[in-house]
């Protein structure tokens, strides 16, 4: 054994070491390179399996819903318009005067008169020929609706009744004033199809089954209500052949149309014939499981049923087999109103008639709007009325005689009137105004503005009522006669004015 030699120097001995740890790495550098990969690869790994030891990883909490989302800790105050309130200022005449004047203007010929009136003093706040007779279009229908209002009441219905025949195996129907009928089932959320022929049908044939009928049923019609002639002679021929109008019977689908979606064009010339047709052929699918067949024709039933409606199994009157009631007659104006419905108005103008014991004639319905708006209180000596939804040229009524007729419907005494007012077409927003009120001139009255539209080839007419700035209700009525036709700025200066009043702080 050789004697160690003396003690390196540092350097030297940190060469050697550091040449012993290279050599010993070397030779360990497959088993770490091995070690490296097995880590590299078992981390993944470990990450897909865990959550099936571990469980799915709770989800971050959600944020906050937003303040509009949460459910309110309080209620909020009752939006609205506030009610009217009978000490509100009362608009100065000359303020008003100064606002329309310099808007009524018209569009090329003709001209308009007009007249405001504060709705609870009656107070005339503005008047350029109020007073002179004028032909009033459609504005007419407000005259129908008081009368209709009064005569038959606005809980009122019409019934629609099938009876027996004269004869062994023949059904009545027998209308009663309801034009607005439907082909099925009647449906109590509906104005025009409340009442429906397949549901008087089936009661139809339930009654006749029950009573032991059987072969082949004959349906008759009985439209005997009306009487003279069923088209006015002071229509337009044109006015009729455009679908304004149609031949007036006390019944009809869909007012006198054959697709309610559908308002213009050609209509039915004999609507009564055209129900019973219809109800034939509802009678004969509900009767076909009973035994029963239907002829395929309809005739006109050779006498009337009994006045006031037969009752089942009264001496020598028919039975009663099944009946349909329409809507109210409140519903029935607003909806006249509201589109406008010549047919409709003209039925219940003879409505009112019959009611008053009058013929259910053209003559008996205008005499009927007459006594109804005397009695009303509206002044009607120089009103002279041709037919009763203003379709005819020959009518003659103020614009102080309609602002008096808004006045009665919005505050007058007499409370029938109110079921009126749903019916007023509101500005920018239903019926014969949803598409007007839309321009920078107009858009301040969209909303606030309910007014009546009239319009004729130069006739423009509106009438209404608004509730000013100061919170003040303003009955209005503007008639354009002599206007240049389809002039575009008639429309607008009627429009500018009902928006003046609504935006009118005039004091």
């Amino acid at each position: 054994m050789t004697k160690p030699t003396a003690a390196e120097p540092w350097p030297d001995r940190a060469r050697h070491g550091l040449r012993a740890g290279v050599t010993r790495l070397r030779r360990s550098w497959p088993s770490v390179l091995l070690t490296a990969l097995l880590v590299v690869l078992a981390v993944p790994a470990a990450l897909l399996v865990a959550p099936g030891f571990l469980g799915p990883e709770p989800p971050a909490p959600a944020p906050p819903a937003p303040a509009w989302q949460q459910a309110p800790a309080t209620l909020s105050p009752e939006q609205g318009l506030a009610p009217l309130d009978d000490s509100a200022a009362v608009p100065l005449a000359a303020s008003v005067t100064a606002q329309l004047e310099p808007l009524l203007k018209t569009d090329g010929g003709g001209t308009f008169t007009g007249l405001v009136q504060d709705a609870l003093t009656g107070q005339v706040l503005f008047d350029r020929g109020g007073s002179e007779n004028r032909v009033p279009a459609s504005n007419m229908k407000l005259l129908t609706a008081v009368a209709a209002l009064r005569s038959l009441g606005p809980g009122h219905r019409f019934t629609t009744e099938v009876v027996a025949g004269p004869a062994a195996g023949q059904v009545v129907l027998v209308g009663g004033g309801d034009v607005l009928l439907g082909p099925g089932e009647s449906n109590g959320d509906l104005v025009m199809g409340h009442a429906g022929l397949a549901t008087l049908a089936a009661r139809t044939v339930e009654a006749l089954s029950a009573a032991g009928t059987a072969g082949e049923i004959k349906v008759l019609v009985d439209d005997s209500v009306f009487t003279g002639p069923a088209l006015n002679p002071a229509w337009e021929s044109g006015d009729v052949a455009a679908g304004e109008v149609a031949p007036l019977y006390p019944l009809a689908l869909n007012s006198a149309r054959f697709d309610p979606a559908v308002t213009t064009g050609p209509r039915p010339q004999d609507p009564a014939i055209t129900v019973a047709e219809e109800f034939a052929a509802r009678l004969r699918t509900a009767g076909a499981a009973a035994g029963l067949t239907v002829a395929a024709a309809v005739e006109r039933s050779p006498q009337p049923a009994p006045a006031g409606g037969p009752a089942e199994g009264a001496s020598g009157e028919p039975a009663v087999l099944g009946g349909v009631q329409s809507a109210t007659v409140a519903q029935q104006v607003d909806h006249m109103l509201q589109e406008s419905d010549n047919y409709l108005a003209e039925v219940l103008g003879r409505m009112a008639a019959v009611a008053a014991g009058q013929p259910g004639s053209n003559d008996g319905a205008t005499a009927a709007v007459r006594t109804q708006l005397a009695d009303a209180g509206i002044p009607v000596d120089a009103m002279k009325l041709v037919d009763v939804c203003g379709l005819a040229m020959g009518n003659q009524v103020s614009a102080r005689q309609f602002a008096e007729v808004v006045r009665a419907i919005t505050s007058g005494t007499d409370s029938r009137l109110r079921a009126a007012l749903d019916g007023f077409p509101v500005a920018g927003l239903t019926g014969t105004l949803d598409t007007r009120y839309g321009d920078d001139s107009t858009a301040r009255g969209a909303g606030l503005v309910r007014a009546k539209t009239g319009t004729l080839n130069s006739v423009l007419a509106l009438s209404g009522y608004v509730v000013d700035a100061d919170g003040r209700l303003l009955v209005f009525s503007f008639i354009g006669n002599g206007l240049t036709p389809g002039a575009a700025g008639n429309r607008v200066a009627l429009d500018r004015a009902a928006t003046a009043l609504a935006a009118c702080g005039c004091r």
